[in-house]
């Protein structure tokens, strides 16, 4: 299994890039555990059953693996959050999230894009910047 694509296939979820570090941690996992068949799931049951929400929380020993952590609170989806939010923080587009997320709405991207003091000083000084260029343009 290659981790290349992004979106829905037949009403699959293939996997999108992830960063370099992140990506030789996910294949060296999937090489390991994870038929390599185009269409396996990445997780399975103990009888090779594809695992819905509860039996996953159960079969992965989720909250044992987060108690293990020190980690509270966390759902497995709020990964896909963090990663769909750090995404729509580099600047991607709503297009781009759209296709990685594998959303075909609007507004099911738009949860991802957070408006932060960050991107609005970011916003702020590229219209400033773009002024200056203009106001210099004008006095040359």
């Amino acid at each position: 299994m290659d981790i290349a694509c992004s979106g829905d296939t037949d009403g699959r979820r293939a996997i999108s890039p992830y960063d370099t570090t992140s990506s030789t941690s996910v294949s060296e996992h999937l090489a390991e555990f994870v038929d390599q068949a185009d269409d396996a799931f990445v997780f399975l049951g103990k009888r090779g059953a594809f695992l819905r929400g509860g039996n996953f929380r159960r079969e992965a020993k989720w909250a044992e693996a987060l108690k293990e952590m020190g980690v509270k609170g966390l759902h497995f989806h709020d990964l896909r959050h963090t990663d769909n939010t750090l995404a729509a923080q580099s600047g991607a587009s709503l297009a781009d999230l759209k296709a990685r997320m594998g959303h075909d709405s609007d507004r099911a991207a738009l949860i991802y894009q957070h408006a932060t003091r960050d991107a609005d000083q970011k916003i702020a000084d590229a219209l400033s910047a773009r002024v200056e260029a203009e106001r210099n343009a004008d006095t040359s």
